[in-house]
C-alpha cells in the first residue's frame, strides 16, 4: 500500500514571512534540486537505458495528463511532462498536530495557499525534531511520509520516482489527484481541497481505465480502480462516523480537559473494534493497514479525514450529474467562491 499522498506546496517565491527564514531556505533548496533534476519524459522514454517498468508507468503519466486535459477540462499547463529520479524512497516527511481535547489542527500560514495543517520536511531528523517540539507543547502529533506534491501550477511539477513505485492504477490516480489542485484550490480549506482531489483521483482513475483504448469494463485495471474507489468511500463513512462520536465528547462543556482526553480512548477502542468487524471484511482492494497500525490520536485521525471527508457525497453528486465528471468539476469550480464552506456544494449527497 502506498502512503497517503498530499499536496505539499513548496512555493519558492514570496514565502519568507510564512515561517522561519531557515525553514523556507531549506525547503526552497530541496525543491530547486528536484526541479533542476527534471528530464523530459519523451527523452526518458527514448533512452534505451530506461527499464521497461519505468517506461510503462511514464507512458501512463502522459496518458493520464492528456485525459485530465481532454476529458476532465483541467488546465494542466506543463505539469507532469517531466520526470525526476530521486536518490531516496520518500519525497518528504509531513508533520501535523492537533489539540488533544478538540478536533482542531494546529496550522501554519503560507502565502497563496492560506493556513495549512501540516509542514513538510526533506530531513527526517528535522521532522522528528519538529514533532518532539509540538509534543512538548501538549499537542497530538503525526509524522508521515509523502511521495508526491503539487505547486498548484506555479512550477512545472515533475512526476517523481517515488510515485512510480506504486502500481499503474495508483500512478494514474496520483497524477489526477495532484492535477485537480490546479483546477480547484480554495485557500484555507485544506479538508475540502484534499477530499475533492481524492474524489477526482479515484473516480477519474476508474473512468480512465474503464474507457481508454485497450481498457474496458472487464479489464483488471478497470475493476481494480473501481474497487479502490468503493473502498475509499467505505473508509470515508468510517472516519466521518468516528469524528461524530468524538465531537459529542469534545463538545460537552460539562467535561474537563482531562475527562475529554480520558473518554476519547473509549471511542478509539470501540471504533477500531467496529473497523475490524464491520468495515475491514467489506474492503475489496485496499486494507488501510497504515491507519489500523498507527496509534490513534486527533492528529492521526484528522490527517485521514482531510483526504476522506464526505466521499460518498462527492459520489452522489457525480451520479446525480449522470456520471459526467467534467461537468461536476466545472460546477464545483464555479460554486466554490459563492459559499462560505465549499462542502455546502455537496447538498445533493446530504449529511
Amino acid at each position: 500500500m502506498r502512503v497517503t499522498l498530499g499536496a505539499v506546496a513548496v512555493l519558492l517565491a514570496g514565502t519568507a514571512w510564512a515561517c522561519s527564514p531557515i525553514y523556507v531556505l531549506k525547503a526552497g533548496y530541496a525543491e530547486m534540486k528536484i526541479l533542476r533534476a527534471r528530464q523530459d519524459i519523451p527523452a526518458v522514454l527514448a533512452d534505451p537505458a530506461t527499464d521497461p517498468e519505468t517506461r510503462g508507468k511514464l507512458g501512463f503519466v502522459l496518458e493520464a495528463r492528456r485525459f485530465a486535459a481532454d476529458e476532465l477540462g483541467i488546465d494542466v499547463g506543463d505539469s507532469y511532462t517531466m520526470y525526476t529520479k530521486l536518490d531516496r524512497d520518500t519525497l518528504a516527511m509531513v508533520v501535523s498536530a492537533a489539540h488533544k481535547d478538540r478536533l482542531v489542527p494546529k496550522t501554519w500560514w503560507f502565502p497563496i495557499v492560506g493556513r495549512m495543517p501540516y509542514k513538510g520536511y526533506f530531513s527526517l531528523a528535522e521532522a522528528q525534531g519538529a514533532q518532539a517540539d509540538l509534543e512538548e507543547e501538549g499537542y497530538d502529533t503525526y509524522l508521515r511520509p509523502t511521495a508526491a506534491f503539487s505547486t498548484l501550477g506555479w512550477f512545472n511539477d515533475p512526476i517523481l520516482s517515488t510515485v512510480l513505485r506504486a502500481d499503474d492504477v495508483e500512478v494514474v490516480e496520483t497524477v489526477l489527484h495532484e492535477l485537480s489542485h490546479q483546477h480547484l484550490f480554495v485557500p484555507g480549506h485544506v479538508g475540502f481541497n484534499e477530499s475533492f482531489a481524492t474524489f477526482v483521483g479515484r473516480a477519474g482513475a476508474a473512468r480512465f481505465f474503464c474507457t481508454r483504448d485497450g481498457g474496458g469494463l472487464d479489464t483488471v485495471k478497470c475493476l481494480r480502480a473501481q474497487a479502490r474507489w468503493r473502498d475509499y468511500q467505505r473508509f470515508s463513512v468510517f472516519v466521518d462516523s468516528m469524528m461524530d462520536d468524538l465531537a459529542a465528547i469534545y463538545g460537552d462543556t460539562a467535561l474537563s480537559y482531562e475527562q475529554k482526553v480520558d473518554r476519547r480512548e473509549a471511542v478509539f477502542t470501540a471504533s477500531l473494534s467496529r473497523f475490524d468487524s464491520d468495515f475491514a471484511p467489506e474492503f475489496e482492494s485496499v486494507t488501510f493497514g497504515s491507519f489500523r497500525n498507527t496509534p490513534l490520536n486527533n492528529a492521526t485521525l484528522l490527517a485521514r479525514v482531510r483526504y476522506y471527508h464526505r466521499l460518498p457525497d462527492f459520489a452522489a453528486l457525480l451520479e446525480a450529474r449522470e456520471n459526467d465528471l467534467s461537468a461536476v468539476l466545472e460546477e464545483l469550480k464555479r460554486g466554490a467562491g459563492q459559499v462560505e464552506d465549499p462542502f455546502e456544494m455537496l447538498a445533493v449527497g446530504g449529511r
